[in-house]
């Protein structure tokens, strides 16, 4: 099967190169280091006795915040060390400014063709391959399983798409699978579902979602201005207070083309039933600045766009009334953006689009969300989030604006709401432990300070002396 794919999988990727080389063009920053996207990994030190390389594969920026916490454990075990490739330049971008620290190298991820995803595995030679989420490669599992390299797939979750797709073709689910050796399930549905594409239920195992643990990170939240230590450690995270009277804050998490006309008519709205409101958008592509600004442009709002203003906080502080909305054109900063937000809509969820972003941050930040009917990459968050009272899923375009406008308009929901995220979210934690002791790491053992005999006390006190 293998000699198949790879017959394939070249003329497939040239009919595929044109649109992939324009959204790479758009997206930017694949300049830098793109020979590693044919193999040309960069040379590493020798391995260590006694240390396992670890290769982890992360496909885009939310699975590579998602590890930060499990990279942190990892680096502290002293037994393990990370090699971390991710595929999208903005999930490189993060890496640098904040996550190599934690790796022994970082890199893209080869185009899974032989000759490429071969000669960095010669030149990454991994102990153990770990994938995030879903990130299953014919030609990547076929390299591991001819060096009898173990496989782990963490944080694994199946959409219904996915799910849809692999039940058509469950011979190709099946040689995919195989080579998995572990699979360390997000949710007890990921794990009935991967069980139902006839996976053995003694490869699966229920370890939760990292995200949450990454949304609860001390360190990730002092980063962002999101957080205290306290509140971290106990699974909330506090927001800034907003000052009374002041505008709330409406957020659009993650927005996808058309959410971002239904949130600024919900802005309109909120105004003229004397709502004082301010809209933050946060789109899931940053590239799409463009779009954005010319859908604003042919309005009255005042606007800005973050990365040209950086002098304003994202909850206007110190605007002083001059503008009514803001496009963060940012990247990796969806934490801090989320934590002035008093009630946020979460994108990807209005037809046509499809899928959903994730609702996490935004309980872990005690803000309730409103979202479309198309959530399905995070279907059990959501149910969780909606039986807390967390969460309100709508129909369409025109429910979502009725059910933003009715929480806006009604301060004492909104704390209920809000406190709710938040004992649902410190619910959830603990993925990490569960994920380290799946990939069989084991954690130092913190260091327990001995108790002196009293002859040994005597011997070394300045009076003995």
């Amino acid at each position: 099967m293998i000699w198949l794919y790879r017959l394939l999988f070249a003329p497939v990727f040239l009919a595929l190169l044109p649109h992939y080389a324009l959204r790479m063009l758009r997206r930017g920053g694949y300049g830098r280091d793109f020979a590693q996207r044919f193999g040309a990994f960069p040379k590493l030190p020798p391995k260590r006795a006694g240390v396992r390389r670890l290769w982890i594969q992360a496909v885009s920026v939310g699975e590579v915040c998602a590890l930060e916490p499990l990279l942190k454990r990892l680096a502290a075990t002293g037994g393990a060390e990370v090699v971390l490739t991710t595929t999208t330049s903005t999930a490189r971008k993060i890496i640098r400014e904040r996550i190599e620290p934690l790796v022994l190298a970082a890199g893209y991820f080869p185009f899974d063709f032989w000759l490429f995803s071969r000669r960095a595995w010669a030149r990454i030679q991994p102990d153990a391959l770990v994938l995030m989420e879903g990130e299953l490669w014919p030609e990547n599992l076929h390299q591991a399983a001819a060096r009898a390299v173990p496989v782990t797939l963490v944080n694994a979750r199946l959409s219904d798409r996915s799910f849809r797709r692999y039940s058509r073709f469950k011979t190709v689910a099946r040689a995919l699978f195989g080579g998995v050796g572990k699979i360390g399930a997000a949710t007890a549905g990921d794990a009935a579902r991967f069980a139902g594409l006839g996976v053995p239920p003694e490869k699966i195992t229920v370890t939760g979602n990292l995200k949450f643990d990454a949304a609860a990170d001390n360190d990730c939240n002092a980063a962002a201005g999101t957080g205290t230590a306290a509140g971290a450690d106990a699974g909330v995270i506090s927001a800034p207070p907003r000052a009374a009277g002041a505008p709330l804050v409406l957020l659009g998490s993650s927005t996808w083309p058309g959410e971002e006309a239904l949130l600024l008519e919900t802005l309109a709205e909120a105004r003229r039933r004397g709502i004082a409101a301010r809209l933050l958008i946060v789109p899931r592509h940053a590239e799409r600045r463009r779009e954005i600004a010319a859908l604003l442009e042919a309005t009255s709002w005042r606007w800005f766009l973050r990365s040209q203003r950086r002098d304003i906080p994202p909850d206007f502080t110190g605007a002083g009334g001059e503008f009514d909305v803001c496009v963060a054109d940012t990247t990796g900063e969806l934490r801090q953006l989320t934590a002035p937000a008093a009630l946020a809509f979460v994108g990807k969820s209005i037809p046509p689009n499809d899928g959903g972003q994730t609702p996490i941050e935004c309980a872990a930040l005690g803000v309730p969300v409103v979202y479309g009917p198309r959530m399905s990459n995070f279907r059990d968050a959501c149910r969780g989030l909606e039986e807390a009272g967390a969460a309100k899923r709508v129909a369409d375009a025109a429910g979502a604006r009725d059910a933003l406008l009715a929480l806006l308009g009604a301060p004492e929901e909104l704390a209920r709401a809000g406190a709710a995220a938040r004992r649902w979210f410190a619910s959830n934690l603990g993925a990490t432990t569960a994920t380290l002791a799946l990939l069989g790491v084991a954690e130092r053992a913190p260091a327990v300070p001995s108790t002196p005999s009293p002859a040994a006390a005597a011997t070394s006190s300045p009076a003995a002396a």
